[in-house]
């Protein structure tokens, strides 16, 4: 038995390379946890039917000396990323038993280059939420407590590497989708600058804040499978150019700013091991300083203004007529009265609700077009944070992962959790979480994320101070 507790992209890559295992070996052991563990955990909606030929595949890139680094790799893949042939629904009934009819072009990209998804992982009904309790088909546990929430959206593909049901996964983060869970989970999520990776082939939630990313159990697994992500694409107009990730970015001492008026907003327990963590910075030779950036006091509120706009735009096409599911009637009329708004969860309906009366005439102008001038005062303010500092640093989150149904169906209280990460998706900048520590409670040392953002087309500098800590 292959032992998945500390490996590692690299040592996989070794061992397959030597010959101390195939990759179907590798497979093997990954989708026998899956068979032991997601009963429980719920992290995988359902396995992909290509296995064998992925396998396959790989292995013959190994025999031929061409695999890569990625080759042979055991990945999960969130519901809302397509892969040709495959169900892709979203964690929607109403896309319940869709299959998708292209690959999105990570998907592409990554398996041209040998890596193995597993399957689909659960997610908050097309993203929308913080705890994957909005999914349609239950919610993903919290590997360290099964009580407790995995976090969201991306909470299948987190728990399925936190739980060793996958040696690495894809998300999607578009207010802290892929950060939130890794810090409840205890592994590493990265998001990266708007435009570094594709987002052709993943159903659009806030198509100006959407981001596709890795998560993994280390930094440098994480920067690994974002090497192989990057690049321009024809079917995504926002890709930045390939040249853009060419510059050496290294440095033996960072600048690190916190904003201590909105990080004292944390719990106490969570506040305390962001605190240690901030002295472990310190140690490490990076200079620290506290900060008052008082426009991120508005970004919560900035960011639940235009996702639920552009959410209202792009889940239109689930009509039931076009896409999704459809009530027939007896006249076209009944068609379009019993399929409207059928399949949706509640969470979903909120936020199309809202984007919908957020944008309606008379109310543009007061809460849109504000939110939109409000976000472009963030940019210029972080500008000029961005001159002066290399980091901000703040907790992943404000709390540790809640007790499943505590949140009791109250919304604002969910949205508040991510008043840390809507930050990076607003203003468009890189940001990662990773391990920091870990509070007690219950018997269980709940794990407690913490959060580097940096300049736009700073990605690799969050690669170079985190791997170091």
């Amino acid at each position: 038995m292959i032992d998945l507790k500390d490996l590692t992209i690299k040592k996989a890559h070794k061992a397959l390379k030597d010959g101390e295992y195939t990759v179907k070996e590798l497979v093997d052991t990954y989708l026998k946890n899956i068979e032991n563990k997601n009963t429980d955990i719920n992290a995988y909606l359902h396995l992909f039917t290509d296995i064998s030929e992925r396998v396959e595949k790989a292995q013959k890139m190994f025999d031929n000396r061409e695999a890569t680094l990625l080759t042979g790799i055991p990945m999960g893949l969130k519901a809302i990323i397509a892969k040709k042939g495959q169900v892709t629904n979203a964690s929607s009934k109403i896309l319940e038993n869709y299959k998708a009819t292209y690959d999105a072009t990570v998907v592409e990209k990554l398996e041209k280059v040998g890596v193995v998804f597993l399957g689909s992982t659960n997610t908050d009904e097309f993203a929308m939420g913080g705890s994957t309790e909005n999914s349609a088909f239950g919610v993903t546990k919290n590997p360290t407590d099964p009580s407790r929430v995995a976090g969201g959206s991306s909470g299948g593909s987190i728990a399925a590497v936190a739980s060793d049901m996958a040696l690495a996964a894809l998300g999607t983060d578009t207010g802290g989708s892929i950060r939130e869970p890794a810090a409840f989970c205890g592994v590493v999520g990265f998001k990266s600058t708007y435009g570094a990776v594709s987002r052709y082939g993943a159903y659009p939630m806030g198509s100006s804040f959407d981001q596709i990313c890795p998560t993994a159990k280390n930094v440098e697994d994480v920067k690994i499978i974002e090497s192989f992500l990057r690049g321009e694409d024809k079917y995504d107009m926002t890709c930045l150019p390939d040249e853009t990730w060419k510059k050496e970015v290294k440095k033996e001492k960072y600048k690190i700013a916190i904003p201590k008026k909105l990080t004292d907003g944390s719990d106490d327990d969570v506040r305390k091991v962001f605190d240690d963590f901030i002295e472990k910075v310190k140690k490490a030779g990076h200079e620290v300083k506290e900060v008052d950036i008082p426009i991120l006091d508005l970004v919560l509120a900035i960011y639940y203004v235009l996702i639920p706009a552009e959410v209202s735009s792009n889940v239109a096409r689930f009509d039931g007529l076009r896409y999704g599911l459809k009530v027939d009637g007896e006249t076209l009329w009944d068609v379009y009265k019993n399929t409207r708004g059928q399949g949706f969860g509640p969470e979903v309906k909120r936020r199309i609700m809202l984007g919908t009366y957020i944008l309606s005439a008379g109310y543009a102008d007061k809460y849109y077009e504000k939110a939109l001038a409000l976000r472009e005062e963030l940019k210029s303010e972080l500008k000029k944070v961005f001159e002066k500092f290399d980091f901000i640093l703040t907790p992943t989150a404000p709390v540790v992962a809640p007790k499943i149904g505590s949140l009791g169906g109250d919304p604002m209280t969910e949205y508040l959790m991510d008043i840390f990460t809507v930050t990076a998706n607003t203003a468009g900048i890189p940001a990662i979480s990773v391990p920091a520590g870990s509070v007690e409670k219950e018997g269980y040392e709940l794990p407690v994320g913490a959060q580097f953002m940096a300049g736009w087309e700073k990605d690799d500098t969050l690669f170079d101070i985190t791997s170091k800590l």
